[in-house]
């Protein structure tokens, strides 16, 4: 049995938490290495105490300070800067990387995870969103495997034939389905979503979630990003990739072959499976997941998004299909958007009605480098500010 050494960038959010929670559960197959965090510094703390890490990272002096203070007496090494996330991140210890470093944050980190060769558990949506190009050709000259964590992503990675190669005309694939929940206003009268409240935004019905996604859930951005992803993940064009709302969340998506077969992964909505099925992958393990129980369940439905109701949707389509640096912009302009409607700052309507003149004035320009994205993704948030005000 292998024994898999892990580095968990983001390890205190709900990814991290959960890949823990895996790790507990098989002490036999993963060690702990490294465990980073932001701002969580009392939960980074009691984490590292329980795994006893080699090293924690976080990105600032002063978190780093508070940190050292709580592991007083322990052997866990405290570093702390974006430096030193890639740096434990590419350790020659270390062969497996959670990336789940919510934000722009965590991509250098997971590219230097893919440039070292590692198996890179990819939980971080902006990396292939603002950067799926650099990062797939990272992968590919760093030697790197590359297993999705998100449960839809980890869903199509599971109905594609193995090994899946880039070709789904090779392989007999005709599209991509991925299923979406609808959130908690699919059927939500349409003209009152602009009376929707931050606090009934993040309240999704089937998963538990950051405030953040939750919202995104909620304007079905958080689908158009998915789009995206599947887009670099599987070398899907847009049109080979199609959304399905499905209010269960049982089917995490499916994959549909020019034979007409559909094949689909299901389960209960719980995100240990999908991180299990890639931590000990290609085995199986256990995750503490209760069984799926179809005959309790009666029924599973299934209808297509209406893009009236999430017009994000349509946005993350004109996005992908325009090239470029627009993912990017999109991206970047959605996480201020949505921070604004948080605190309250802008009502729910505003997120769509701000992000279509971002994208239309800035998206479609070319990007070389991750300077320029960078570059890019700075624009995009001030064109974003200064449009909320």
């Amino acid at each position: 049995m292998t024994v898999h050494h892990l580095t968990i960038l983001g390890a205190t959010g709900t990814i991290g938490v959960n890949t823990l929670d895996v790790v507990a559960r098989h002490p036999d197959r993963f060690k702990v290495v490294a465990l980073t965090g932001q701002n969580q510094i009392g939960k980074l703390a009691e984490q590292c105490r329980r795994f006893k890490p080699a090293y924690a990272v976080v990105l600032d002096s002063d978190k780093a300070r508070e940190l050292r203070t709580a592991l007083a007496g322990t052997a866990t090494e405290v570093l702390y800067g974006v430096e030193a996330m890639a740096n434990v991140a590419s350790l020659p210890e270390v062969d497996t990387v959670m990336a789940a470093i919510v934000g722009a944050a965590g991509m250098r980190p997971a590219l230097a995870a893919a440039r070292a060769g590692k198996r890179v558990l990819l939980a971080n949506k902006e990396t292939l969103v603002m950067a799926g190009q650099f990062f797939m050709e990272a992968v590919k000259q760093g030697g790197a495997s590359l297993l999705p964590i998100d449960s839809e992503h980890n869903a199509v990675f599971q109905s594609m034939p193995e090994p899946y190669t880039g070709d789904m005309a090779s392989h007999g694939v005709r599209r991509i389905l991925l299923t979406a929940s609808g959130g908690p206003f699919r059927t939500r009268p349409i003209e009152t979503l602009a009376e929707v409240t931050p606090e009934e935004a993040v309240a999704h019905p089937n998963w538990v979630m950051g405030r953040k996604i939750s919202v995104d859930s909620a304007t079905m951005m958080n689908k158009g990003l998915e789009v995206i992803e599947a887009h670099w993940l599987f070398n899907a064009a847009p049109d080979q990739i199609d959304v399905v709302v499905h209010p269960q969340s049982i089917v995490h998506s499916m994959v549909e072959y020019q034979d007409g077969s559909v094949l689909a992964q299901l389960s209960n909505p719980d995100m240990r499976i999908p991180i299990a099925h890639a931590l000990a992958y290609p085995e199986r393990v256990s995750t503490g997941v209760s069984w799926l129980d179809l005959a309790k369940l009666g029924q599973l439905t299934f209808e297509a998004p209406d893009i009236r109701r999430f017009p994000c949707l349509g946005l993350a389509y004109d996005a992908l299909r325009a090239g470029g640096s627009s993912a990017a912009v999109l991206n970047a302009a959605n996480e201020v958007v949505v921070e604004a409607f948080l605190d309250h700052r802008i009502p729910y309507l505003r997120i769509p009605a701000t992000l279509s003149p971002v994208l239309d004035r800035l998206g479609g320009r070319p990007a070389t480098s991750l300077d320029d994205l960078e570059a890019i993704d700075t624009e995009a948030r001030t064109l974003a500010t200064q449009l909320i005000r």
